[in-house]
């Protein structure tokens, strides 16, 4: 062999040894610092929330205020919001001896009074008990005054309970006298003798029994309320009636079955000819989840179309629609939309998209205005095994159809029955004679059930 290429060889060789040395010597030392090295403990903001879980849970819903609350509130503002409730706190905890001076206006001056304020709890239980109240404070004080909560993990169970239109404390079966889980024929029968014996009395009592006896035949005699109703207790939303060539439809609420209501109500009335307009009822409506009313919106707009704007910390938020337009709607050219001042929240962003879009004009009175969205923030901190807890933060407010916010507004009528001439002026916004008489019978009375 050539002596160039024995010392080539052998300089790769020499190579190769030093790198599996310097292998072996990188893998001894990465094993001993890994197993030296302790795990790093968690960061905090401030020392007071390193060494007191009572300050580390309201420091930690004072950052998700910041991040999620729909204004941008200041460190000063933030500051003086907990100092006041600590205050509040106190007094309602009669403790009067503990120091309420803020030494500086930001966030580590905050941390730094509450944990001067916990050395007075002299208990675990007082100790929680602050931690919460200045919370509950804090939140109530919130702009709009209310719509903010500290929830326990039962009260984050009811809400969403609430939500989709389930009401564990009742059963319809039981209302009748029957089974739960018995037939539409069985259901009838005990309708027609529990209804008849109620009828019979005058006593204020039986009235509100007769009234609940004829709801829950109302859900458990229609196949597609009690297949709804047996398979999760979702009560429904929507009742629907014809009224000459007009589909008249209320919806009591947004939940999330109600767009599919809402298309059992177009298929049942796909078989009834000469049906040219619809009255969609939102008197009494308390609002519930944007996202059904984007999807509620699609049925008329197709998919994603511009829906709604939303207000949050100086950015508006395009909302989109999420559903596909529906033909079933194509046949009612005139649609009327029926409002009092007890229609709110998610109903009012309805009744303005629909007025944005000329889909339909409204009737009956301003909206409640309750032009805030919810949304529920769950804490990591917790002061009692026992529970969790979570903020449910106003994180965004409504516009109606002027881009004004509907928070303290409400959405205004086309037609208000406050106006003496109020029957009149609908043949201003519509042409059916059906329509009109609709709303000349219904617009003043209590929806229909």
């Amino acid at each position: 062999m050539p002596s160039e290429h024995r010392r080539e060889r052998g300089l790769i060789e020499a190579i190769i040894v030093i790198v599996v040395i310097a292998l072996i010597g990188g893998y001894f030392w990465y094993s001993h610092f890994y197993t030296a090295i302790p795990a790093t403990a968690p960061a905090y903001k401030t020392a007071a929330e390193a060494s007191n879980v009572y300050v580390r849970f309201d420091m930690e819903a004072y950052d998700l205020i910041v991040k999620n609350y729909w204004q941008m509130p200041t460190d000063a503002a933030m500051s003086q919001l907990f100092q006041s409730s600590l205050v509040k706190a106190l007094s309602l905890m009669n403790i009067d001896d503990a120091s309420t001076t803020l030494a500086t206006d930001d966030r580590t001056g905050t941390a730094e009074l509450l944990a001067n304020a916990f050395t007075y709890a002299t208990t675990t239980d007082a100790k929680k008990n602050l931690a919460v109240g200045i919370l509950q404070v804090a939140l109530y004080n919130l702009p709009p005054n209310g719509r903010d909560e500290l929830l326990s993990q039962t009260q984050q169970v009811a809400l969403q309970q609430e939500v989709n239109n389930v009401n564990p404390s009742t059963n319809l079966y039981d209302n009748l006298g029957v089974p739960t889980g018995a037939s539409v024929s069985a259901v009838n029968a005990a309708y027609t003798k529990e209804a008849a014996a109620l009828a019979a009395s005058t006593s204020p009592v039986a009235k509100a029994q007769l009234a609940q006896v004829t709801y829950a035949h109302q859900v458990l005699s229609d196949t597609q309320t009690k297949a709804r109703y047996d398979t999760s207790q979702v009560e429904p939303t929507i009742f629907s009636t014809i009224m000459g060539s007009t589909l008249y439809i209320n919806i009591s609420k947004m939940s999330p079955t109600t767009l599919s209501e809402f298309q059992d109500a177009l298929d049942n009335a796909s078989s009834t000819p000469g049906l040219t307009s619809m009255i969609i009822d939102l008197r009494g409506n308390i609002g519930g989840s944007l996202d059904d009313a984007a999807s509620f919106l699609g049925y008329f707009l197709g998919a994603n179309q511009y829906a709604f704007d939303l207000y949050a910390q100086n950015t508006y938020n395009v909302i989109r629609t999420t559903s596909d337009k529906n033909p079933l709607l194509a046949r009612y050219r005139e649609v009327a939309v029926l409002t009092d001042d007890m229609t709110q929240s998610t109903a009012e962003v309805l009744t303005a998209s629909l007025k944005r879009y000329h889909i339909a004009y409204s009737v009956g009175a301003t909206t409640r205005g309750w032009g805030t969205v919810e949304n529920t923030f769950p804490l990591e901190t917790s002061t009692d095994a026992s529970t969790t807890y979570a903020l449910l933060l106003v994180h965004a407010i409504t516009l109606r159809d002027d881009q004004q916010p509907i928070q303290g507004r409400g959405v205004d009528p086309d037609v208000a029955i406050s106006d003496s001439n109020w029957k009149s002026e609908l043949s201003n916004y519509f042409t059916s004679p059906s329509i009109i008489a609709a709303l000349e019978k219904e617009a003043d009375q209590p929806p229909i059930q």
